[in-house]
């Protein structure tokens, strides 16, 4: 079965870095589009970032550009998303998700119906 599992959370100081990584399963991980998202305590669901299957199309919320990078590794089955210079808006719950279809719509890459796949997520804190 489709399996996606978050893990590179924790807590950091601001303007520190982590990096997420999603490791997945159950399915031909290349030909799908893949999407970061995350939800901060009592908000709504943020998508962060997307990439194509083929990793050379990328997509990100404006107020992440410049501090993340998405990529993946097709071959290992793996996405990732590099955060630097981290700010306490970033607290969330980070999910990564399968996409039904690609898209660079981003009202429609923030709806929770447009993925059809999400891990458990992985916390990220950002705190002095």
């Amino acid at each position: 079965q489709v399996q996606l599992v978050e893990s590179g959370g924790g807590l950091v100081q601001p303007g520190g870095s982590l990096r997420l990584s999603c490791a997945a399963s159950g399915f031909t991980f290349g030909s799908y589009t893949m999407s970061w998202l995350r939800q901060a305590p009592g908000k709504g669901l943020e998508w962060v970032s997307g990439i194509n299957s083929f990793g050379y199309t990328t997509n990100y919320v404006d107020s992440v550009k410049g501090r993340f990078t998405i990529s993946r590794d097709n071959g290992e089955k793996k996405l990732y998303l590099q955060m630097n210079n981290l700010r306490p808006e970033d607290t969330a719950m980070y999910y990564c998700a399968r996409a039904r279809y690609y898209t660079e719509n981003t009202t429609t890459m923030g709806r929770r119906d447009h993925y059809e796949y999400w891990g458990l997520g992985t916390q990220v804190t950002v705190s002095s």
